[in-house]
């Protein structure tokens, strides 16, 4: 079968490998649609600990498929189902496991992350993934596609609940990619009053005021300015920086209404820290700073109802849509920041 591997730093091969074996606690799963993700991107350029010449992995942690195996001692499963898959597997036995939090456990696992992933034709659901809960038959109507990308828009909603936004709220979104979409699209979900979207690339917000109607967008440089116009003074109740740029998180202290949210959710490289932020605003606005990273398990299953639902018009975020032969292109365009979402599809 055709896998994309990670070997280090900037070397990712289209190799020819073996179809997993599964045992009789696992199941085979035909991939059916995996999306390309930043953390894909960022692994690709900085490689990852534990992979090189000898130790390759298959990247890929957004996925949905098709099952075409299934181990004689598995329950439910069977043979032609059309599953989405939750990617972070925890230990089981921890407190944040047990609490329902396996994505944040010390010693979780995640498909294309520690362990292999999507891309490619066929992916290997050990025993854990599936007696977890991980593993969710597909709802009505949605396709592999939408599964895919459900993945990232769990962790939109895992941030997006820390902020509990209410009806009636002004929020901003800074950062104009798909995640930051996804955030704004859940933020209009949660009754929003308005919601604001900031990049630098005015080509992006045009995209987005085509996808989520009513938004409001800015690109200038009064940042502030814009915010009080829009808020009639008040300020922000909720901000959410969906994007890595210490600047950015540093700016919106300054912008919040009392009492009001801000998640960091896109991460800070270890190089740019620390982020300097003004303490005195979050003791005198009494503001709360949230962050948050990767998705439990019940969030992606939420999400996945919202798709299903219609709620979140997921389909609009996939611009890009490429064979498994030519997922190099896809990775380039990626990188270069080329279109929104690019998933690869199977044959």
């Amino acid at each position: 079968m055709l896998a994309l591997r990670l070997y280090g730093p900037n070397d990712i091969r289209l190799d020819d490998i073996p179809v997993p074996t599964i045992n009789e606690d696992e199941i085979l799963l035909k991939v059916d649609a995996a999306a390309v993700c930043g953390t894909d991107v960022r692994m690709w350029q900085n490689g990852y600990t534990g992979v090189d010449e000898e130790h390759p992995r298959v990247l890929g942690h957004e996925f949905g498929g098709t099952i075409v195996e299934v181990g004689k001692n598995v329950k439910f499963y069977e043979k032609g189902m059309k599953v989405a898959l939750a990617p972070n597997m925890g230990c089981g036995i921890c407190d944040r496991c047990v609490a329902g939090q396996p994505h944040l456990c010390d010693n979780y696992r995640a498909f294309g992350i520690n362990m292999d992933g999507a891309f490619a034709e066929y992916v290997r659901v050990p025993k854990e993934a599936i007696v977890y809960g991980n593993l969710m038959v597909m709802p009505e109507g949605v396709t592999a596609e939408e599964a895919a990308v459900n993945e990232p828009l769990s962790c939109a909603y895992n941030g997006s609940l820390k902020c509990n936004i209410k009806p009636g709220e002004y929020v901003l979104v800074v950062g104009a990619g798909p995640i930051g979409i996804m955030h704004a699209m859940l933020a209009k979900m949660a009754g929003a009053a308005k919601v604001m979207m900031n990049d630098l690339s005015a080509e992006r917000l045009a995209e987005c005021e085509k996808i989520i109607p009513g938004i409001v967008t800015y690109s200038g440089d009064d940042l502030p300015g814009f915010v009080k116009e829009q808020t009639r003074g008040k300020g922000l109740d909720v901000a959410i920086t969906a994007c890595p740029v210490p600047a950015v998180q540093a700016a919106m202290l300054p912008l919040m209404n009392y009492g009001g949210r801000v998640n960091f959710f896109g991460g800070i490289p270890a190089s740019k820290q620390p982020v300097p932020i003004d303490t005195n605003l979050v003791h005198y606005k009494e503001l709360f700073l949230t962050g948050s990273t990767r998705a439990s398990i019940c969030q992606f299953r939420q999400t996945l109802d919202f798709v299903s639902e219609g709620l979140i018009d997921i389909k609009s975020i996939i611009t890009g849509h490429y064979d498994i032969k030519d997922i190099l292109v896809a990775f380039d365009n990626a990188k270069a920041a080329k279109g929104l979402k690019n998933v690869i599809t199977f044959g």
